[in-house]
């Protein structure tokens, strides 16, 4: 009775073809054994197969940011490339539902794969966390720039509503 079939006794891992319900030799129910154990079942478990156990263990530590919801999903991907797990969270100030797929990510890592995944990210030449969490010097996410410092705009915006009130009250001067 017993084959070569989809079906399997869990208890002698004789097999059996599909009529069949019970193992003839110590009548325990049959489980199905076909090719959907040795294929991913989801997504996610498929992106979890990648993943090396060596980088899993410890602490999560702040890697790198992303400034939207795809550039964080680009960088999680070049980390699992390597096998190195990631997680990501809205950055702290942002994270309420309105802002959505919108405002900056952080991306977090196990401290075992902290090391290797700076590495990774700086020969992309991704912006990545210092040691105490921040930010490194050097080119933002993806290579662009973040635009100039608050205080160099604010500067800015003054000196030209300085030169313009003085222009118009030179015009109003000369007119009047």
């Amino acid at each position: 009775m017993a084959s070569d079939g989809p079906l399997a006794c869990p208890h002698c891992a004789l097999h059996y073809p599909l009529d069949e319900r019970f193992c003839a030799k110590c009548d325990m129910p049959l489980v199905y054994v076909g090719k959907g154990e040795v294929e991913p079942l989801t997504p996610a478990h498929e992106r979890a197969r990648k993943v090396k156990p060596q980088y899993t263990r410890g602490d999560l530590v702040r890697i790198a940011g992303g400034r939207n919801l795809a550039e964080a999903e680009l960088i999680q991907g070049i980390l699992l490339e390597e096998g190195i797990p990631s997680m990501q969270k809205r950055t702290r100030g942002f994270d309420v539902p309105d802002f959505l797929a919108a405002g900056p990510r952080d991306i977090f890592v196990p401290e075992s794969a902290a090391v290797d995944a700076h590495e990774l990210l700086n020969s992309a030449e991704i912006e990545v966390a210092g040691a105490n969490g921040d930010a490194e010097a050097g080119p933002s996410p993806l290579g662009t720039n973040a635009g100039p410092a608050p205080v160099k705009l604010l500067a800015w915006i003054l000196i030209v509503l300085a030169l313009g009130s003085a222009l118009l009250g030179l015009v109003y001067a000369l007119t009047g």
